[in-house]
């Protein structure tokens, strides 16, 4: 209060949305590389990103300036996990797609070589794809196996003498329509184990079809991807894999990427609802001004503040060595639930703007659609946790 009674109100934006100041966790080191990050992806990749997802193409031209910004690496050379989760946040924020393509290339297919590779995969494999000078993609689902594909895989790998034959097909393949090397997981007709093996796209045998008419992610190329007696090298498989366990570990940390995706969509919603109300107007004054959007735009922020408190939980998790599948389902399924308020609440606050993609929020709102389905469906997370509390399962 002022002397003279009157209530001053400090209307200074916060312009990063952070309004519990979580950066303030990260060294000064690790703010500068996110605050560079942060306006590298505002700057060179959310600018692009409407006209890519309209026509279902992928923006090549961007990878150099991508790699440079060295976003994670690997063993020795990776970040910590909140700079690497809030990278991921920020990349979500500036477009899901190349989020989406960049988690399955690194997040999954670079990791898996890192962790499960022999050192002579690690040495061959490993600058190509850090520099995105190669492709990664991970072809686990299958046409008619999603959530059950542990159990009912149908891929097989046949060991031959010096050579692995592999048969069947995988569905919904991120990066597979363009990927320079595919993870394919398949079960050892020997032992019955389910193990990964690298297949360049250009084997026999090897096929690889786009899938079009998509709804969200329209950027990246998801494949259905066909394998008739495709024969790699024995020093394809990945010999860290020996069972399923091994892949459920990438599986775990890969929920963990996609909750950090969740809070970048809600993060990407509210900039876009946030700067539309401070623009448009209605009855002579900006909609901002409105108590109703004003309410709106505090639950936006509210669900994306609450979905980050969790996410720097998770990261301290990570960072001890304590981080299980229980913990990395309850963030899946309680992040991507608060992003489907978020992204609706975003798309109508800009009325019939919502659903037009040059005003972004349609594409937020469709590609959110994808962030809550894959990794693991909503209800397959919550069985998980569910689990977890009752020490009862749910699954047959």
């Amino acid at each position: 209060m002022t002397g003279g009674g009157m209530t001053h109100l400090d209307c200074t934006p916060y312009p990063d949305a952070d309004l519990i100041f979580v950066t303030d966790l990260l060294t000064p080191d690790e703010q500068g590389r996110l605050a560079s990050a942060r306006a590298f992806f505002q700057a060179e990749v959310r600018p692009l990103a409407v006209e890519y997802w309209n026509r279902a193409e992928f923006p090549f031209e961007l990878l150099p300036r991508l790699a440079a910004q060295n976003l994670g690496g690997v063993g020795p050379a990776a970040t910590g996990h909140l700079l690497t989760g809030l990278l991921q946040m920020e990349l979500t924020r500036a477009d899901t797609s190349i989020s989406t393509f960049y988690g399955v290339h690194h997040e999954l297919f670079a990791t898996a070589v890192d962790t499960l590779g022999s050192p002579e995969q690690r040495e061959r494999l490993l600058p190509g794809l850090l520099s995105l000078q190669k492709i990664g993609a991970f072809a686990l689902t299958e046409p008619g196996h999603g959530s059950d594909i542990s159990r009912e895989m149908e891929t097989t790998a046949t060991r031959s003498g010096d050579e692995w034959v592999l048969n069947g097909r995988k569905r919904w393949i991120g990066n597979g329509a363009m990927a320079d090397y595919v993870l394919v997981w398949a079960r050892d007709t020997a032992d019955r184990e389910i193990k990964g093996f690298i297949v360049e796209k250009e084997r026999a045998g090897f096929s690889a079809t786009t899938i079009e008419n998509k709804i969200a992610v329209r950027i990246v190329q998801n494949a259905d991807i066909t394998l008739r007696d495709v024969r790699i090298p024995a020093g394809n498989w990945l010999p860290g894999s020996r069972s399923f366990e091994d892949t459920n570990v990438l599986l775990r940390n890969s929920r963990v990427w996609v909750a950090w995706q969740a809070v970048g969509q809600q993060f990407a919603a509210f900039d876009v609802a946030r700067a539309y109300a401070l623009e448009r107007r209605q009855f002579g004054q900006p909609i901002a001004s409105f108590q109703l959007v004003q309410e709106q735009l505090s639950r936006m922020i509210g669900n994306a503040t609450l979905s980050l408190s969790l996410m720097v939980q998770l990261a301290r998790l990570q960072e001890s060595g304590r981080l299980t599948m229980d913990q990395a389902a309850l963030a899946k399924a309680t992040c991507t639930t608060r992003m489907r308020e978020t992204v609706a609440l975003g798309r109508g606050l800009l009325g019939g703007n919502g659903i037009d993609t040059r005003f972004e929020m349609a594409k937020i709102f469709a590609d959110a659609e994808a962030i809550y389905s894959y990794e693991g469906s909503y209800e397959i997370n919550s069985l998980l946790v569910g689990r977890a509390v009752t020490g009862v399962s749910a699954f047959t």
